[in-house]
């Protein structure tokens, strides 16, 4: 095997990809999705303010006004950091009728013929069966039903105290809930950390690993997939060996996807630091933001390196083996474990890094480079178990390494029939 021959192909899949559109189509639209995905549903849901005509019989004549009360309130909270409510309610107060039935029909018509949005009937019985009815074309509509809830709650829940003999806004008081101040502690001190925070970055680590790792092990398979049904392969061999092939395609692409992620990190580090630096200065004493060590970060790499390898050698086997991308697509199926346990793991980990499910799936080498890159983003776990993990799954790409090297210099030269597993397995034993 000649190492110039190994870096020439190397260089031609690596600038390849990094003269292709689509490379940098990806690395602009891809973080731009994440954070889409992530952070704009809910700022969406917490800009959108709806509005919502509603109509309220009470039969009782003790809960409309308050609640009325109530919800002008939060329409215009006094305290400016709570910011807009996510609905803004119109209320009608109307007393019941003697025809109840007709009153029913009459707002139902109402609601039909789009005059009004809902109405809600408040019975006598209220305080001791705990049910408002609610009624609406669409009641899909369920953070505005939880707003409507929680004021009804709480002014039932005042009625109830008054009732009682208790001083309401004394018992609310007293009954404030507590919040927790957590500090995060590592060997260069104890500082104050919110715990989404931690969360955050340990997912945002996880998920641009995963995504890479298996975005560009396809890409082998691909890559692989064109050679072969354009017979330019033949080409290539009569120049270089299989291996000599495999191998430059394999750290080619290997290092397209590190210079993407080194573009992601350096963009980020470059577009944050200013916000972070502004953001100090608005925060409470004590309190700091979640920070991305060196030490994680070299972590993330090498377990990015581990990853890929392990997925490309899988993809590049598959890809050799067979003819055409359908056919390889229901070989490749067979590897979707090893895309869904790892999200199956993932809250579990984050909340318990040192459980024994933890430690004992985090040392499974076809998941280590995603879970026990999550133990260390939300907790350094012991030496051993970091350093047994990549002794592990080093072991598992060697493997994978030589398997799929025994499978590629012959499977890429046949044509034709679909091989089986069993004339696959003898591909490998094949001297």
């Amino acid at each position: 095997m000649r190492a110039s021959n190994i870096v020439t192909i190397a260089k031609r899949e690596y600038l390849a990809r990094l003269k292709s559109k689509g490379f940098w189509i990806s690395t602009i639209a891809l973080p731009i999705l994440l954070v889409a995905w992530s952070i704009l549903p809910s700022l969406m849901v917490a800009k959108t303010k709806a509005g919502q005509n509603l109509v309220i019989v009470d039969e009782t004549g003790r809960v409309a006004g308050p609640l009325k009360t109530k919800l002008d309130e939060w329409a215009k909270p006094s305290d400016p950091q709570i910011g807009e409510p996510p609905v803004a309610f119109e209320l009608e107060v109307v007393p019941p009728e003697p025809d109840i039935a007709a009153q029913r029909a009459h707002f139902d018509q109402r609601i039909l013929a789009g005059n009004l949005d809902a109405w809600v009937w408040i019975n006598e019985d209220l305080l001791a069966d705990n049910l408002v009815e609610y009624h609406a074309e669409s009641v899909a509509n369920f953070i505005t039903q939880q707003v409507l809830e929680s004021a009804i709650s709480r002014v039932v829940r005042q009625l109830r105290l008054e009732e009682a003999g208790y001083d309401a806004d004394v018992v609310a008081e007293l009954s404030q809930s507590i919040e927790l101040e957590t500090i995060r502690i590592s060997e260069e001190g104890s500082r104050a950390e919110g715990g989404l925070g931690g969360f955050t970055v340990a997912f945002a680590l996880f998920m641009i690993l995963y995504m890479t790792t298996l975005i560009y092990g396809q890409q082998v398979m691909h890559g692989v997939l064109e050679e072969k049904s354009s017979r330019v392969v033949e080409v290539l061999l009569a120049a270089v060996e299989p291996v000599e092939l495999l191998a430059g395609k394999l750290v080619g692409i290997c290092l397209a996807g590190l210079t993407q992620l080194g573009i992601w990190f350096a963009t980020a580090f470059a577009l944050t630091a200013p916000g972070f630096l502004a953001l100090f200065a608005f925060m409470p004493e004590g309190v700091s933001l979640p920070t991305v060590s060196p030490v994680l970060m070299a972590h993330f790499f090498a377990f990015f390196l581990l990853g890929y390898f392990f997925s490309a050698t899988f993809y590049a086997m598959i890809g050799s083996a067979f003819n055409n991308t359908q056919e390889a697509q229901q070989m490749a199926s067979i590897g979707v474990i090893f895309v869904v346990m790892p999200w199956i793991f993932l809250l579990p980990v984050i909340n318990s890094p040192d459980s024994t499910m933890a430690v004992v799936t985090s040392l499974i080498p076809v998941f280590t480079p995603f879970l026990m890159l999550l133990r260390i983003a939300v907790k350094t776990p012991p030496a051993w178990q970091i350093a047994l993990g990549y002794v592990l799954t080093i072991g598992l790409c060697a493997f994978m390494i030589w398997l799929c090297a025994r499978v590629y210099r012959v499977g890429i030269l046949m044509y034709g029939k679909k091989p089986t597993l069993k004339e696959i397995w003898r591909w490998v034993t094949y001297a």
